[in-house]
């Protein structure tokens, strides 16, 4: 049996996501995730707004084709208003990377999250330390 692939979410990034998700509400929000996969283990490292994404009551999407090439994006998140966490077919039909994350309302706490791969198997994801910015992150 194969073991499954790990999510390192630093905790600021985490916070961010939840942040953007209430300030959408009851829309829902949509972010590309950038990071890297080594030995079983996805470590997010920033996340990327995608150019023209459309967020709506019940629906959020984007034009994949933006970023063809772009080898950093592991995968997508975004937020069920519902609270509901789990993938819809939707969410399935148009899984994008590596992994799925949505976060559902009120958006706070570690229950309020999950990861996809895209069989729809869920992920372990573990909270990480938050990401300290550097100087040259602000030039």
């Amino acid at each position: 049996m194969a073991t499954k692939t790990v999510i390192h979410m630093p905790s600021n990034i985490l916070d961010a996501i939840y942040a953007g998700a209430k300030e959408l509400y009851p829309r829902e929000s949509f972010l590309l995730l950038r990071g890297k996969k080594r030995k079983g283990i996805i470590s997010i490292t920033d996340l990327v707004l995608a150019p023209f994404a459309v967020h709506g009551e019940g629906f959020a999407n984007f034009n994949p084709y933006l970023f063809g090439g772009d080898y950093s994006l592991v995968g997508t998140v975004h937020s069920h208003p519902s609270g509901n966490i789990s993938p819809s077919h939707t969410d399935l039909n148009y899984f994008f990377g590596r992994v799925l994350m949505i976060v559902g309302y009120p958006y706070e706490g570690k229950n309020c999250v999950a990861a996809y791969d895209s069989n729809g198997d869920k992920l372990p994801i573990e909270v990480v330390a938050a990401l300290k910015c550097k100087d040259e992150d602000f030039y």
